[in-house]
């Protein structure tokens, strides 16, 4: 039987996590055993990190349009239904983005929603 020599292999691997661990302090980004239960445990809170952004988001969005309509005498439950019920399709996003930037255009849309 032939004789398997891994050493490129196992190498290659340990380098690939070691590269992914640079930058984490100390032990983390030296030794491979360490590093790699660090690279899962990254790995697995970025995964979750990427789901709750877009929750974080939504809640921002819709602080920002409650604060702004609130200036205008509705508040955000309110103003949402009657926005969905005038058949006014603009998403919260750029409800939030309309009412940092454009005071004038975010009045004009909840006039409209109003009437």
């Amino acid at each position: 039987m032939v004789r398997v020599k891994r050493g490129n292999v196992a190498r290659n691997r340990r380098n690939k996590i070691l590269k992914l661990a640079k930058g984490f302090r100390g032990t983390h980004s030296k030794l491979f055993r360490m590093a790699n239960q660090q690279v899962m445990k990254a790995l697995r809170y970025s995964y979750v990190g990427r789901k709750r952004r877009k929750r974080e988001f939504r809640s921002l969005w819709i602080v920002r349009i409650n604060a702004a309509v609130r200036e205008h005498g509705l508040n955000y439950s309110s103003f949402m239904s009657q926005l969905k019920h005038s058949n006014v399709a603009i998403n919260r996003k750029m409800l939030a983005q309309i009412a940092v930037i454009d005071d004038n255009c975010f009045k004009e849309v909840v006039n409209l929603v109003k009437k």
